[in-house]
């Protein structure tokens, strides 16, 4: 952290905002935000909502056993750490939701990142297109 920033309240961005479509017959799915924070001070990520998805949205973190089994447990919410961030991804945090059926590749989802100290962040996430 720069000695410029030092004091100065989170100043928070998120960008590489994508949201995955489900597989098989399930619904349930994730979205992904990387969210940086170039001011001094640290700030939480509480909860993220959005308007186009039904149900409760959660903020969950992926980890491993000891036996190399993978589970999720809801997080009430997560750091994001003065001059630095917080990079969500399928091995970490992520946000848990029921997908509509409705969404294809290149869909835009509207979310809602609420903060603690930086207030709401609206956004639009979007499924990425498949590899070629």
């Amino acid at each position: 952290m720069g000695s410029g920033n030092a004091g100065s309240p989170a100043r928070l961005a998120v960008t590489d905002r994508r949201v995955f479509l489900p597989y098989g017959d399930v619904r349930d799915t994730a979205a992904f935000f990387r969210i940086t924070n170039s001011g001094g001070a640290d700030d939480r990520l509480l909860k993220v909502t959005s308007s186009a998805v039904d149900g409760d949205l959660e903020l969950s973190r992926h980890r491993m056993t000891s036996g190399r089994m993978a589970y999720a447990e809801t997080v009430d919410s997560a750091r994001v750490q003065a001059g630095g961030g917080l990079a969500m991804s399928p091995y970490g945090l992520d946000v848990t939701l029921r997908a509509d059926p409705e969404w294809q590749t290149g869909t835009y989802v509207p979310f809602t990142l609420h903060f603690e100290h930086g207030g709401r962040i609206e956004v639009q996430a979007v499924r990425p297109g498949g590899q070629r």
